[in-house]
């Protein structure tokens, strides 16, 4: 077990682990860390705690001191700096006709440094613009080209849910997601409505899916063979969410209505039978 404290740099992103090298550092406390690229401001978003070895990336990092009222302010004005060097930046680039969005400006702590992050479909040479943003502002620059994901990340914003967009808020690193998450929580196929601001699958598909895949565990599919308190019958429909089934009794015939039992309630005799019945579930992702 090590002690360490978690911090995050900026609004967004990943926390990260440091030694708090002594300090009595509490969560919402805002200090110095030292970080690969030098002295970067951050913000504590843990008391000091015990973690497994196992947890940590090493090396661990020192945390250099708790912020002080000077430090807040060589913070506040780097990110007036950044609202000044997005416009000049905006500008050359219309200036040398690149294609080529830009989406944040970002200052190291001891102004050493300025880095722009971009988003752009092809490959930009920019070296013109690097070398005039240098003359300019006079220290070292770095362009970042970024995807889509990390763009909406940067920029923020609220989903279809009404809230802060999952990669803004809830996740750290973005996790893999893919169309078959969606097809196990019972949702549209269509892409408009499974696709996030940034075009992409939906980060809360992956949020979601280990309590869908628990409960695909106990709710038997579409298609099942299965013993209910009335009779055996096949399963037309399911609710995950439920975790209750719809079935159509044998003894009812083709045209019979369909009888809803909890999960717990059936048992399955064979995961699929071969039946006239349509698959519901297949129905309505194409009716969708």
């Amino acid at each position: 077990m090590t002690e360490v404290v978690g911090v995050r740099f900026r609004n967004t992103g990943k926390m990260y682990y440091f030694a708090p090298n002594g300090l009595e550092i509490r969560k919402g406390m805002y200090v110095l860390a030292d970080t690969s690229r030098g002295v970067e401001y951050s913000e504590a978003v843990t008391d000091v705690r015990q973690v497994e070895d196992s947890e940590l990336v090493a090396p661990l990092r020192d945390i250099v001191r708790i912020a002080t009222e000077e430090d807040r302010k060589t913070f506040e004005s780097n990110k007036q700096k950044e609202k000044e060097a997005f416009k000049v930046c905006q500008e050359k680039i219309r200036e040398h006709g690149l294609d080529m969005k830009l989406i944040d400006v970002e200052y190291t702590f001891d102004g050493s440094k300025v880095l722009f992050y971009f988003t752009s479909e092809n490959r930009i040479d920019f070296r013109d613009l690097v070398k005039e943003l240098a003359s300019v502002f006079r220290t070292r620059i770095e362009l970042r080209q970024i995807g889509v994901r990390d763009e909406a990340k940067t920029v923020g914003g609220l989903g279809i849910c009404g809230r802060v967009l999952c990669c803004a808020s809830a996740f750290g690193d973005f996790q893999p997601v893919s169309i078959k998450m969606a097809k196990e929580q019972g949702l549209s196929l269509n892409p408009t409505k499974i696709s996030g601001t940034c075009g992409r699958l939906m980060c809360c598909l992956k949020y979601e899916q280990e309590a869908y895949e628990d409960a695909i565990r106990r709710v038997p599919g579409v298609g099942a063979w299965v013993e209910t308190p009335e009779g055996k019958g096949v399963v037309e429909a399911n609710d995950l969410l439920r975790e209750t089934v719809q079935v159509r009794l044998d003894q009812d015939g083709e045209n019979g209505e369909l009888h809803k039992f909890k999960a717990e309630e059936v048992e399955v005799l064979k995961k699929k039978k071969h039946h006239n019945h349509a698959n519901h579930t297949a129905e309505q992702e194409h009716a969708d």
